[in-house]
């Protein structure tokens, strides 16, 4: 099973995610703009019990982050964890986005994703 990790800017809040992720995609909602301070965010979903981390994060509407650096890390309930790919270790990552959400909201310089679902709101 294939283990990704990944760390914030300090390295001092560390995640790993284990397997396949179950969806992958990009946000251009006004929310994911102003949490990440540009015009997407770039995400993927596994199930809870593949995510562990380890360090201290703030949580801010469900969004945790790095309480020394601030660098935007995941959210996670019971079900599933969202990462911010971003922060992981390999970059380039081997995830391409599968579906982009909020497309009503992509800047009219960025071209779709090709080969990705496009939604102009929320996948529903």
């Amino acid at each position: 099973m294939t283990t990704l990790t990944g760390s914030c800017k300090c390295g001092s809040v560390r995640i790993a995610v284990r397997g396949s992720p179950v969806r992958i995609g990009i946000c251009h909602c006004t929310d994911c703009r102003k949490e990440s301070g540009s015009a997407f965010t770039f995400f993927a979903v596994w199930p809870a019990p593949q995510f562990e981390f380890k360090g201290e994060t703030k949580e801010f509407e469900g969004r945790r982050f790095c309480s020394i650096c601030g660098s935007r890390m995941f959210s996670a309930n019971a079900d599933e964890a969202e990462i911010k790919l971003g922060i992981l270790a390999e970059a380039p990552t081997p995830l391409a986005p599968t579906y982009e959400l909020w497309v009503k909201r992509r800047e009219k310089w960025l071209v779709p994703i090709e080969g990705a679902e496009q939604f102009d709101e929320d996948r529903t």
